[in-house]
């Protein structure tokens, strides 16, 4: 799928800014304020800093609660902390429904409340979401990464390589295991993507393209599709499934198929696949042992994630929508962390969509404790690929369910942006 391109707003003319300045000179000299401008969430050192994270919730297809649920418990944390540099924090949550308008009135909902930013979200419909913020001068601060505008909107700071570098990702871990591998993925526009990203890791390692093999997102058998995957993987082939929560719904077609066919290895991504999955499925002796999986970041059980381990015990306890295995929770801690240290590098002035996202620009630099590599969005540190260009984090690693465990299947990141600079 083509991604659509968005080009910044043109400058100011001398005109405008001449009068704009006049405006602001007006402003200070009369006694009564004249408004908050649009974009700011004030400039006191009092004022709550305002964000806003939302996720798709009770839907039939896929749900991420987990999301807003990490925002809360951050929040709380924070606040009972001294807050971000010395400021409430405030976050608004919002269903988008997992369709275009519910993702669209999110965003008006957050141009309407003057949030900050919109940090740490999910959702499928980037063209949606992303023109309302865009017009409101709102960053989007490490989304989950699963569209195409997350990667190409100048407002948009991800922290992650999104589906792109997952699928990429598995691909090249696939390779070397695998003679030839079927890929089932939702048969919707971003699902359209997942197998030439794939195809683009697995040429790198010398194997034939994937078969691509669509189904239903919100399906309830899948025994059609595996039987399809299992036929065209064959003899020391694989089959990997991208489908999010219904994964697990097409590995249990899969699994009362596959004695018809030659035996397959399993794959996935993590956000498909996860530790809470395996648990579930019966751990060591479950139908995920030995299965591969691709994800952003170090393996749950690492110790680089105590922090936020401690936070949900602490802000979370017995909430069971916050799940510090799902990616979708790993990523929402992350994007705040960047939010935190952005607030801190302002020292102490306003705080605001405009400042934040200047402070971004202009190259902050954040520590995320080793979860991600350093992240800094200026243009140098832009990954040079034309269909992802503000990707800044093009690190995976590779993982294996070993004895019911996730555990690394490679030591250290993976970093594949060679890999997806030769998609097309």
């Amino acid at each position: 799928m083509p991604v659509s391109r968005r080009t910044l707003l043109p400058r100011p003319s001398k005109t405008a800014s001449l009068t704009a300045a006049a405006l602001v000179a007006v402003c200070a000299s009369l006694t009564t304020a004249c408004g908050v401008i649009p974009g700011s969430a004030g400039g006191s050192g009092e004022d709550p800093v305002t964000v806003m994270t939302w996720a798709p919730e009770k839907t039939k297809a896929t749900n991420k609660p987990g999301i807003p649920a990490m925002a809360q418990a951050y929040a709380r944390w924070a606040n009972a902390n001294g807050g971000l540099d010395g400021r409430e924090l405030k976050v608004i949550t919002c269903n988008d429904h997992n369709d275009p308008v519910g993702a669209a009135d999110c965003a008006r909902e957050a141009v309407d409340k003057k949030v900050a930013a919109v940090v740490g979200s999910y959702s499928q419909h980037g063209q949606s979401f992303l023109s309302p913020l865009e017009v409101a001068g709102i960053p989007y601060i490490g989304g989950y990464g699963v569209t195409d505008e997350e990667f190409s909107s100048p407002l948009s700071y991800p922290v992650n390589g999104g589906e792109p570098s997952l699928m990429a990702g598995n691909g090249r871990q696939l390779a070397a295991r695998c003679e030839r591998v079927s890929l089932v993925r939702p048969d919707t526009i971003a699902g359209d993507d997942l197998p030439k990203l794939l195809d683009a890791g697995l040429t790198e390692g010398h194997r034939a393209p994937s078969s691509d093999i669509r189904a239903p997102e919100d399906g309830t058998d899948f025994t059609a599709q595996a039987e399809q995957a299992l036929d065209r993987a064959g003899t020391g082939g694989c089959v990997t499934a991208a489908l999010g929560e219904r994964t697990d719904t097409f590995y249990d077609s899969y699994r009362r198929t596959e004695d018809a066919y030659p035996t397959a290895k399993i794959s996935s991504v993590l956000g498909s696949v996860d530790q809470s999955l395996v648990d579930r499925t019966g751990g060591g002796k479950g139908p995920y042992e030995g299965a591969y999986l691709t994800g952003w970041y170090p393996a749950a059980s690492d110790p680089r994630w105590d922090e936020m381990r401690e936070v949900i015990r602490r802000q979370a306890f017995g909430d069971n929508r916050v799940d510090p295995t799902d990616a979708g929770v790993q990523t929402t801690w992350i994007a705040y962390t960047v939010l935190k240290q952005t607030v801190e590098s302002l020292d102490g002035g306003e705080v605001s969509a405009r400042t934040l996202r200047r402070a971004l620009d202009e190259g902050l630099k954040v520590g995320t404790g080793g979860l991600t590599p350093t992240l800094s969005w200026r243009f140098k540190d832009m990954l040079a690929a034309s269909d992802f260009p503000r990707l800044v984090n093009a690190d995976v690693t590779f993982q294996m369910v070993r004895e019911g465990r996730l555990v690394p299947a490679h030591k250290g990141f993976v970093n594949v942006s060679k890999t997806l600079e030769r998609v097309r």
